[in-house]
């Protein structure tokens, strides 16, 4: 009799593994996509929010500029940056990146608040 009960308990155990591995190969379609949209705080602590960040070819960022105004250039940029953003306060703006690389941008009110966007 306990031969037999381990034996039972080997046989559900491999079916159990067997059961588990062919449930995990197929695609689920209400998994999470990553994300192609991307948001930037311009902070009163005149710092950007995350500083730097990476998204897909094609992907856009929002620049959140709250109550102290800010703006975005791409000083010395490589082809293909989005444009400038002049001073803005309490408003947002979203540009797309089209193009891959990695992009610096400054605020040129405040010296030394700068991030960087790569794009992939």
């Amino acid at each position: 009799m306990l031969v037999s009960l381990h034996r039972t308990r080997i046989v559900l155990a491999t079916l159990g593994v067997a059961f588990l591995a062919a449930c995990g190969g197929g695609s689920d379609s209400t998994a999470p996509q990553p994300s192609s949209s991307f948001t930037v705080q311009a902070t009163p602590g005149l710092q950007f929010t995350p500083n730097s960040i990476t998204v897909p070819v094609g992907g856009s960022v929002t620049f959140a500029f709250g109550s102290i105004a800010h703006n975005v250039f791409f000083d010395n940029a490589a082809q293909g940056a989005p444009s400038n953003i002049g001073d803005k306060s309490n408003a947002s703006v979203t540009l797309t990146f089209n193009s891959a690389g990695t992009y610096v941008y400054n605020c040129h009110l405040h010296p030394g608040m700068q991030g960087t966007v790569v794009v992939q």
